[in-house]
């Protein structure tokens, strides 16, 4: 079936043939019949109107999707670029998955590993655990915040094991697990800069954010990986509270973004991650962080919409399903994993920053 943007190029050369052909000859005889020329003109064009007269609507659409890659993109960009200017990320199919990752243990007493599904759409994205050296390569000139509670932190730990090797490691895990502080550190041979900061509620979050944003565009960091909840959760108890947080949160994020359209930073969110509440080592733990408010909570993240999924700023580092998939075993105090799952967190978030940046290693 002929397409309506072919059936206007074929219109319009069509009536340039009927019209202009016929003038041209008629022009020869100007000098001799006047009253002809212009008679015939006059009929040429009205049998042009009735034969361009089908495409007419065609034309148009055509006409509108010239201007525009589609009309309801447009008025949706339109809508949302007044409330929510966020940049424009390169669209991929792989993104969605991300997070389809199988684990596995030989026996009970042995280390769980991961890998990515072998189904087909996997192995198409071609997912990757980046090597050290490749890392290096990905990460070089970059500053990366990590901002947030303990999982932030247990991400931030999974970054410095991939980039540093087993004898510079120690010191610097000393000095990140310092309780309830701030960690730096510039691999200068990497060049390369993490900082962790210690930002336990979203309030901690959106401020920071906001003094980002107080910097030039220059002077912000590449990736930000932002996290909260658990002390919400823990301290505060309630939900709808955490949810009308994390949409201030949302705003500062998106202001960020707004002001560095060329080069925004990619953003993360930490997801929480599943609670195990037996295991849970106080009693106050036990009564506040349960499956109920659990399913409380993500569902205050999903109706905040900071989520890329949702039309938000930032990419979810799923840290619930992650840890879910890797099991009871890989707790101690039902609440923090162990670091494999941190590790499958950080290999998610450098394919997803290989995606997003077009590289390939």
């Amino acid at each position: 079936m002929m397409g309506p943007a072919l059936a206007s190029q074929l219109g319009v050369l069509a009536a340039c043939i009927v019209l202009f052909l016929p003038l041209g000859m008629a022009g020869w005889h100007l000098s001799r019949n006047k009253v002809l020329f212009f008679s015939g003109a006059l009929f040429i064009s009205l049998a042009v109107v009735v034969h361009l007269a089908p495409h007419l609507p065609s034309l148009s659409v055509f006409l509108l999707s010239s201007l525009s890659p589609s009309s309801d993109a447009g008025a949706n960009s339109s809508s949302s670029s007044s409330s929510d200017p966020i940049p424009a990320v390169p669209f991929s199919s792989c993104i969605p998955f991300l997070h389809d990752i199988t684990w596995h243990r030989e026996t009970p007493s042995s280390s769980v590993t991961w890998q990515w599904a072998p189904e087909a759409h996997a192995a198409a994205c071609d997912f990757q655990r980046v090597p050290r050296p490749d890392a290096s390569v990905l990460l070089n000139g970059s500053w990366i915040v990590v901002a947030g509670d303990s999982q932030a932190r247990l991400l931030t730990l999974a970054v410095l094991r991939l980039l540093l090797d087993s004898v510079a490691l120690p010191p610097v895990e000393a000095d990140l697990f310092r309780r309830h502080s701030d960690y730096h550190a510039s691999l200068s041979d990497r060049g390369f800069t993490i900082d962790f900061v210690w930002a336990p509620f979203e309030s901690n979050l959106t401020d920071l954010l906001r003094v980002l944003r107080r910097r030039s565009p220059a002077s912000r960091p590449d990736v930000v990986v932002l996290g909260s909840g658990l002390w919400h959760m823990l301290h505060l108890a309630n939900s709808s509270l955490y949810g009308e947080s994390l949409a201030s949160l949302k705003r500062a994020a998106v202001a960020l973004l707004s002001t560095a359209p060329a080069q925004p930073p990619h953003m993360f969110w930490l997801g929480l991650p599943t609670l195990v509440n037996s295991m849970l080592n106080t009693e106050e733990k036990r009564a506040r962080m349960n499956d109920t408010v659990w399913d409380e909570y993500d569902r205050e993240l999903g109706e905040s919409t900071i989520l890329r999924s949702d039309g938000g700023p930032c990419l979810l580092l799923d840290i619930g399903s992650l840890s879910h998939g890797c099991g009871r075993g890989c707790t101690a105090d039902g609440m923090h994993y162990d670091s494999v799952v941190y590790e499958a967190a950080l290999h998610i978030m450098l394919n997803a920053l290989l995606i997003e940046s077009q590289q390939r290693i």
